[in-house]
This record gives C-alpha cells, structure tokens and sequence, in this order.
C-alpha cells in the first residue's frame, strides 16, 4: 500500500496542473447527466439494439457469432505471448490462468456480469443495468440475446487475462481462481457505462468503438494495482532495472501473430454486424486494425535498432500490440492513413512506458499495463482528436473531433471516460485482491516461487530442474512449501528407468549372438524397436551396461 502511495503521490507531484484541468473538466462536463433518464422496461423484440447501431437481424447475428468463435482464440494468442515472456518453470501456469479466466470468469459472466452490464429490469440506473442474471431467454428472442451474450463474454475474459500477464511467476493459483471469478465485476460495470443503454458514458458522447477503454485500458489499470500488491517477484531487481530475457522467444511471437489475426475479428466484429450500412464499419476496421499494426511495427523497429542497435523481440511485440490497442477504440471512425499515425505514436508511448515500470521497480513481467493501459488511454485520446462526424448511421452522435473542428467536448468525454474507467478499476481490483489475501494468500510463498508455479502448483517438472535437491537444500535453510506434496518422478526419468529394466532383461550377455528372451513377450523374439532403445543409452561407442558394440 505504501508502494502505491508514492507512485501516485510521484504522478500528482509530476503532473498536478493537468490533474486540475481534469478535475475541471469532469465537472464540467458531469453537468450533463442531469438530463440522463433511464428507461426501466425491457423489450421482447426479436429487433435487439446494441449500442447505437441498427437492429440485429438473424444475418447481423450469425456475424457476431462467427467474430465470437475467433475472438475466442485469442486466449490461445495471448497464452503462448504471456508463456514465452516468462521463466520456464512458470509457463504452463500461466496457460492454466487463461483456462481457469475462461471457465470461471465465462461462468461469473453468465450469472451476474451480463446482467449488471445489459440488464433492463427494475432497479437499473446510470450506473448499472439489472436484471438478465443467470442469463436464459424466450425462444422469440434467444438468437439474438445469445450471439450478443457469448461475443460479450469472450470480451469478458480477454479483460481478465490481460491482468495475469502483470501477475505471473509469483501469484498462488487458488487465489487467483478467486479474483478470475470476481474480477467480472471489475470489466462489467464499466463496460455498460460506455455500450448500454443505461450507460451514463455512451449518453454522454463518449467512444470506444471496440473497447480501448471498455476491455483494455479496464484490464491494463487492474494489472498496474496488481503488480503494485503482488510486489516484485524475488531478486527481479537485485542487477538493475534491465529486462530480464524471454523464456521463450519464438512461442512468444507465434502468440503475437494469434492476438493479430483474433484482432482483426475483435475490431470489426464490433460493428455487430453487416446488415445495412454496418458492413461499411467491419471494412473500415478491418483496414485500420492492420494499418495501426503496420504503423506501431515500423515504430517498434525503429526504436529498438535506434535503442539497442538491434531489433529485439520483446520492442516489436509491444509496439505491435500496443499500437492494436490503440486503434481498437476508433477502428470504425478513424481514416486509413490516421490508424497509421495512431498506431505509431501508440507504439512510441508503449516503447517509453514500459522501462518506466520497471525504473519504478513495478514488475510486469509480460508488459501489460504499457500495452494496454498506455494503449488504451491513448486510443480514447485519439478519438477525441482525429475523428469525423460520422454521416452513415450517426454513431458519432454529430460530434467531431478537435483537429476536425469539433472543439473540445469530444476529447472532454473521452478522458472523462478514461478517468472513471481507471478509478473505478483500481477501486474494485484493489478490494478483490485485498479480500481475496485475508483468506487465502495472493503470493507464492518463497520456496514455492523458487521452486516454480509449474512444480508447485500442477506437478509439472521440466528438465534440467532437480527438485529433490532444491527441495532438500530450502528445508535446510529453513524454508519449507505451504502445501507439502508427494510428487511424482518426471515422465522421462521414468521412462529411462523402464528402458534400463528391459536392457537388462533382454542383453543378459555382452557380445552374444544367442537370442535372449524377452520376458515381454510370449514367442522368445525382441521386439522391433529393441535396437532402437538400445541406442538411445549408447555413450562414445558402448552400451548403457558399459559392453563394447560390434
């Protein structure tokens, strides 16, 4: 707590007269929600609207649902990204976080977050909708409410995996299948305040048309307090604030490819889809997402060759990725060659954010709250400035942006927006994780981080790694694993002892060309692939048993 103290205190110190045109501004613009009225009925159209866009018809439904599927795999994208970027003793924990954020976080969507963030029962306010809890619905209207609810989901859980990235190789894992569940409150209420109807952002003007804000500054804000409680992981910073080196480089970049390709879907399938003149939006966004990625790679590039005289892996990964995060938020308004200027400058800022966290001793080890708080905070700013009124389906709400001479009030309500995301993601995951660490702790106890969340946790045992001696030599100092477990000989140790049983059993003599039998077998023969195994233990021209070879 005294860590964040300071940091914030830092930031206020740093920043205090942009702080005061904020304050300024939020009242200001705060003046506005005296003519919010929320209507507390629900409809049984099967004509759902979403968002200011056309109704869904089955054609637009069928689009949303096919965008769901593929955003689905971005968990797979972001996987492989989080695994590499770590030490090898923790990368199967980290995919188990992403199971664990699609199956208890999806569950917790289905029972309360989509109903705090779309319902429109009794009770829903500007604040939070009401109702559609354990979500069902009548068979009139299921297809519709369905698609819109599983595309809502997988955007649910994209928010929570992007905070595991800020808390790996050092979080306990029943812990975090506690906040993977609750932390849906942390994305849904702030995600209804800028998409639904009740929403006292959208009625404002604000917008993220693919979730800069909604989904990724909700997430890089969240991973920022979590990095601050957690601390850093054991001697992060014993030689410096220097990057520590990827685990797995390549696995690393095949992530980044997946999160590319599951963008593209993320972004245009946000135009709820292609019906009338909505097909126009999944075009648009389909250029601007790859033309900010162009733009925030070459940055990435550039910076890394002008940094290092090299090109690192990590500088392009994040310039790419946080140039797709800055676009999400104007992909459908933006013009192809402003993504360019969007994602570049994105990337520029996530490049400069990132050595920063790490100057402030934050540890991330993965870049998440640079690529996505950073991005997103970016995203909304650039909406606010570059974008046209929008003349197709007034998604714009007649406003443009302030280099397009829509004066200020745009900018105003995207970091008004920005500013009640962010504090109310603090808030929430601050209480989570405090809440969660009375009962069980959040943090690997020393010996357990030593060890490795994959050995601790899941019984996984990579090679190279003798446990029993670590384990022997932390009882001696004293240390000793909160949760002591019996674990079981690694696969390849026990497959050497197998192959070593069945040399000895069948090689009874060096240098024989009798025929031993094989107390494997019924008819006396060796099998094919004894000579195989019996070359799998030859060392400089002898066999595992010390006997010459012919």
């Amino acid at each position: 707590m005294d860590r964040i103290t300071q940091v914030l205190k830092h930031l206020c110190e740093k920043h205090r007269i942009v702080i005061h045109l904020l304050i300024v501004l939020q009242i200001t613009v705060s003046f506005q929600l005296i003519n919010l009225e929320v209507s507390a009925s629900s409809t049984n159209s099967t004509n759902t609207v979403i968002g200011s866009l056309d109704p869904v018809t089955p054609d637009d439904a069928t689009w949303i649902l096919t965008s769901s599927f593929v955003i689905f795999t971005m968990q797979t994208g972001f996987g492989l990204l989080e695994s590499g970027a770590v030490t090898k003793k923790n990368e199967v924990n980290i995919l188990m976080k992403n199971a664990a954020d699609v199956v208890l976080g999806g569950l917790s969507y289905w029972m309360f977050g989509y109903g705090f963030q779309y319902g429109k029962g009794p009770g829903t306010t500007f604040f939070c909708g009401i109702g559609s809890f354990f979500l069902d619905s009548e068979p009139q209207t299921m297809g519709v409410v369905f698609a819109t609810f599983i595309f809502q989901l997988s955007f649910a859980t994209t928010a929570t995996t992007i905070v595991s990235g800020a808390m790996a190789e050092r979080t306990d894992f029943h812990a975090y299948c506690i906040f993977s569940f609750l932390n849906t409150l942390t994305y849904c209420i702030p995600a209804g305040w800028l998409w639904a109807e009740h929403g006292f952002l959208k009625h404002l003007g604000a917008l993220d048309f693919a979730g800069s804000c909604a989904v990724h500054l909700t997430g890089g804000v969240s991973a920022l307090v979590a990095a601050l409680m957690l601390k850093p992981r054991l001697r992060r910073y014993d030689n410096g604030p220097d990057p520590l080196p990827m685990g797995n480089p390549g696995n690393a970049l095949v992530g980044t490819f997946t999160l590319w390709w599951g963008w593209l879907v993320f972004n245009c399938g946000s135009s709820f889809g292609i019906s009338g003149d909505k097909w126009h939006y999944a075009g648009r966004s389909a250029v601007n997402t790859i033309n900010a990625s162009l733009g925030g790679g070459l940055a990435g590039l550039i910076y890394s060759y002008t940094k290092s005289k090299m090109f690192l892996v990590g500088d392009l990964i994040n310039s790419i990725l946080g140039a797709l995060v800055a676009v999400t938020a104007g992909s459908g308004f933006l013009r192809s060659w402003e993504s360019l200027v969007v994602g570049a400058f994105g990337a520029i800022l996530v490049s400069i954010v990132a050595p920063l966290m790490d100057k402030y001793r934050i540890d991330d080890p993965v870049g998440a709250v640079a690529v996505h708080a950073m991005g997103g905070l970016w995203g909304m700013i650039a909406v606010g400035l570059f974008i046209d009124n929008d003349s197709l389906l007034n998604l714009t709400h007649g406003r443009s942006g302030l280099f397009k001479g829509g004066g200020f009030y745009l900018l105003g309500v995207q970091i008004l927006a920005c500013v009640a995301v962010s504090t109310w993601s603090m808030i929430t995951t601050f209480l989570i994780l405090k809440s969660i660490n009375y009962f069980v702790p959040i943090r690997l106890a020393p010996p357990e981080e030593i060890l490795g969340a994959d050995f601790v946790e899941h019984d996984v045992r990579h090679e190279g790694y003798d446990y029993e001696v670590m384990m022997t030599e932390l009882e001696r100092l004293g240390l000793k694993l909160r949760h002591p477990r019996i674990h079981n000989p690694p696969r390849s140790q026990w497959d050497d002892h197998l192959i070593l049983q069945y040399i000895e059993k069948v090689l009874v003599k060096c240098d024989s060309n009798d025929s031993s039998t094989d107390p494997l077998t019924t008819n006396g023969s060796s099998p094919p692939n004894i000579i195989a195994q019996e070359h799998f233990f030859i060392r400089g021209g002898r066999r595992a048993d010390g006997c010459s070879i012919s």
